[in-house]
């Protein structure tokens, strides 16, 4: 259902709108998932971005998008917002878009799991499947793009929007930054499965602004190694990340090189952090988690490496995350142990300020204004 409104009316309605809703994305908790690793004790550190509104790290970017949009003038309150996605980001901007007013419609590849679109759908969004045939992925993109052709549509273009790393940039790495800061700890390296690139390039911008020698690296399957191949082949299951294509915004120069993560060892260890910890997280959180041991083991057993786990499980139940999963030879997962976790406080007492006029910023709090 669409709330109808005046013009005037939402244009006067979405400052508080966006003010309020800022206050419901990003400050997310930082874990210290304890493990062991072959018998060798090992910390290693994730973002907890299923707390976003919609459960997962996409509420970042599609929030600062539509803000970035209305700044510039280069949204109306009466377009429809239309954009091609793989899940998570098709659910922000279908519930972000409609608090704000707007239709919304979502073009997404018809392979992706039924809870998406339902959750999309109960959002009040229009989903569009797309099959292979269609042009899967690109055929998503181009279809917004012909879309917008007829005017009143606008376009996040995630793949290719400034604003999409800018969102990292502004919250992501700076909470980590602080949040380590807080346990006396400084980050040598970051890790993220891509899928648009905007998390592994602006958290890395951000960290490497604060330190040039820390470590950025991004993930992929190894079933489909688009990035290391720079073109697309196989097929993966974990949905969300390697997407068919490079992404614009991704920058192989500024990056270190990707590690691979097979999707099979990624379910069981997404299985492992539910049955153990008790933190229902999706595919790419147990690609991220096992991409992240990678990197220690490359810098050593006490480094300092961080990754998000990106959405919740509830997206996934009709995957291959809720059925019997096969070990097979080289998975790292049978030989990790989670013995525990600790939680790094998010800044719950801050929130940063959509609006111009509004001055506070992550960047020049102290870490004791966080603490409640």
């Amino acid at each position: 259902m669409i709330c109808t409104l005046v013009d005037e009316d939402r244009l006067n309605l979405v400052q508080p709108k966006l003010t309020h809703l800022a206050r419901l994305i990003g400050n997310t908790h930082l874990l210290a998932i304890e493990l062991t690793y072959r018998g060798q004790p090992r910390v290693i550190y994730a973002k907890c971005e299923q707390w976003n509104l919609t459960g997962s790290i996409k509420d970042r970017m599609a929030f600062h998008i539509l803000k970035t949009a209305y700044l510039e003038g280069a949204i109306q309150p009466t377009d429809t917002i239309a954009e091609a996605t793989s899940g998570n980001t098709g659910i922000s901007f279908a519930a972000l878009g409609h608090a704000l007013g707007h239709r919304v419609q979502i073009y997404m590849p018809d392979w992706m799991s039924i809870e998406r679109t339902r959750i999309m759908e109960s959002y009040g969004a229009t989903v569009i499947p797309v099959s292979r045939e269609q042009g899967g992925f690109l055929g998503s993109i181009r279809m917004t793009e012909e879309l917008a052709a007829q005017g009143g549509v606008f376009l996040p273009r995630q793949f290719s929007n400034r604003a999409n790393v800018e969102a990292h940039i502004e919250s992501t790495g700076p909470e980590i930054w602080l949040q380590l800061a807080s346990e006396g700890l400084k980050p040598d390296a970051f890790v993220a499965g891509v899928g648009t690139g905007g998390t592994v390039m602006g958290v890395g911008t951000y960290l490497r602004s604060k330190n040039p020698k820390i470590r950025v690296y991004p993930v992929e399957p190894a079933e489909s190694p688009t990035l290391s191949t720079g073109c697309k082949v196989g097929s993966h299951r974990i949905q969300g990340i390697s997407d068919e294509f490079i992404p614009a915004i991704y920058d192989t120069a500024v990056l270190d090189k990707p590690i691979a993560i097979s999707d099979g060892d990624s379910i069981l260890m997404a299985q492992n952090l539910a049955a153990c910890l008790g933190l229902g997280v999706g595919i790419s959180s147990g690609c991220n988690l096992l991409a992240a041991l990678k990197a220690q083991d490359e810098l050593g057993p006490n480094a300092v490496v961080v990754t998000v786990f990106a959405d919740d499980n509830k997206k996934y139940l009709s995957t291959g995350l809720l059925q019997a999963e096969p070990v097979k030879p080289g998975y790292m997962t049978p030989d990790v142990s989670l013995t525990g976790l600790r939680v790094i406080p998010a800044p719950r007492s801050f929130h940063p300020t959509p609006w111009p006029g509004q001055p506070e910023t992550l960047e020049n709090q102290s870490w004791s204004a966080f603490v409640i």
